[in-house]
């Protein structure tokens, strides 16, 4: 570690040690124009999954999840029957890489998958018709490593594909433009990278991020998306194309020159440890592993207000939360990725009600 980094990150922790401990807002936080809605555990959408990790929400009221060690991906149907639909031979599990984030096309005719190889992280996709047919590689040659893989997928409101990916734990890659690694990449949904991205023929969309797990829109179609800190802050960003996020230079509000900081951090790391996230009326609700809580942050013009932690009993680790189309929410527990204590029936789905 370089002395520069080493100062840097003395001064962040100065700057963090005035929380005390709390989730906090980032710079010149938002005053919510309205009491965000309450939310609660209606039932349990499905059981007995191992280690869950992506979900996608099929428009006949069903869902597909993949399973991250077992290289599955399975449909849940209405009733919380389990069938399996596919699996992706190539996912070679360990650590924190297997079959990652997955997403359906606006389409429906293709599902996609984040999938870690024996050589890589790479980005697939399927057809709906025939998942256990050929498969398409989309994008390939993202570094892979036991932790700090990324793995989220979205699609955004512009029809691209948005793809999170980690440093590997080698920080200085998340600052090479060279490097998948440390990004957040977007390509057209046949791989190729489009013409209005910021660094010409890349498909790098904002740099300088450490572990990114969740990507989520908000109702003016601006990305949002967790990043794992290494100890000082866990971090919620509004992503902008071209941007620098400052890792591994900066962790949380820095106010450097040239980087650009969280909307809402919380400090220490054993807060929250964010993955998921989904946005529902531009409240941002973030699935927080070893914090065991779900949070949920208001979101008002280009800032976040103070994250609140929901309480919603003793669900253990919260790997990811997704938006349904009634407003409501689907979340994923993951006690059963060696790093949580299962509880009966898990892994589960369950399903959160909103209300005012």
């Amino acid at each position: 570690m370089t002395l520069t980094r080493l100062a840097t990150l003395a001064l962040a922790a100065t700057a963090l040690g005035a929380c005390g401990g709390t989730a906090i807002p980032g710079p010149d936080a938002a005053t919510p124009t309205a009491q965000p809605p309450s939310v609660t555990v209606a039932s349990d959408e499905a059981t007995g999954l191992v280690t869950p990790w992506g979900l996608a929400r099929l428009p006949d009221g069903s869902a597909l999840v993949s399973e991250r060690d077992t290289g599955r991906i399975v449909n849940v149907a209405a009733d919380g029957s389990l069938t399996e639909m596919a699996r992706i031979a190539e996912t070679v599990p360990g650590g924190e890489g297997g079959l990652l984030g997955i997403a359906l096309d606006p389409s429906g005719a293709w599902l996609y998958a984040y999938v870690t190889t024996a050589d890589d992280n790479r980005v697939i996709r399927m057809t709906l018709a025939d998942p256990e047919g050929s498969r398409e590689e989309i994008l390939t040659g993202i570094p892979k490593a036991p932790t700090h893989n990324g793995g989220r997928l979205a699609f955004g409101p512009d029809g691209m594909l948005y793809v999170a990916t980690g440093d590997t734990q080698v920080g200085e890659l998340a600052q090479d433009l060279n490097s998948l690694a440390g990004k957040i990449l977007r390509i057209d949904p046949e791989g190729g990278v489009p013409d209005d991205n910021p660094f010409p023929d890349s498909p790098v969309w904002s740099l300088g991020h450490r572990n990114v797990q969740g990507l989520a829109f908000d109702s003016r179609g601006r990305l949002w998306a967790t990043e794992f800190g290494e100890k000082n802050a866990d971090e919620l960003n509004l992503i902008v194309a071209g941007g620098n996020y400052g890792w591994p230079l900066h962790e949380g509000v820095a106010g450097a020159g040239g980087y650009i900081d969280p909307q809402a951090q919380w400090s220490p790391t054993s807060l929250a440890s964010p993955s998921g996230l989904a946005i529902v009326d531009d409240v941002a609700y973030v699935a927080s592993l070893r914090g065991e809580v779900l949070w949920q942050v208001p979101l008002v013009g280009d800032r976040a207000g103070a994250p609140l932690a929901l309480d919603l009993g003793d669900l253990g680790r919260l790997r990811t939360v997704e938006a349904l189309p009634d407003g409501s929410l689907w979340l994923t527990t993951s006690n059963t990725d060696g790093r949580g204590d299962p509880r009966p029936a898990d892994d589960r789905i369950l399903v959160l009600t909103l209300s005012a």
